[in-house]
């Protein structure tokens, strides 16, 4: 059952990752099929048949806006794995109990002169010559 439920999400999955590859070579072959379609109602330059556009306006529109649209999955996808990066440390921190915390030794203090400091380094350093 358990390998079942693993071999249909796996292929659900590739099938998501599919559809993402082909959504450019689906625009071309839409393009390809509705060519007339789009040239006589969707074209920008319907109105100007000198200038030969026969619809490619309207394919770049839709290629852009497709690029556009993965780039803002994209940008989603990774906002969402830097949230959820962050959230196990969250939600860890809240489902503490106060039982669980441990009380920390307290350090001893120790008192640490450093031998480079104070007036001995100048008086070592700027002194009359000796003869």
């Amino acid at each position: 059952m358990k390998s079942l439920v693993n071999q249909i999400s796996g292929l659900l999955l590739l099938a998501v990752m599919l559809v993402k590859v082909f959504v450019v070579p689906v625009i071309y072959l839409d393009y390809q099929l509705r060519k007339d379609y789009i040239i006589a109602t969707l074209c920008e330059n319907r109105a100007r048949p000198q200038l030969h556009c026969d619809g490619k306006c309207y394919l770049a529109k839709r290629i852009a806006q497709a690029a556009r649209q993965e780039q803002r999955q994209a940008e989603n996808e990774l906002m969402s794995k830097i949230l959820s990066a962050h959230a196990p440390a969250h939600e860890s921190i809240t489902r503490l109990q106060p039982a669980t915390f441990v009380a920390i030794p307290q350090v001893v203090a120790f008192n640490f002169s450093d031998p480079f400091s104070g007036q001995n380094l100048v008086r070592d350093i700027f002194r009359p010559p000796i003869c």
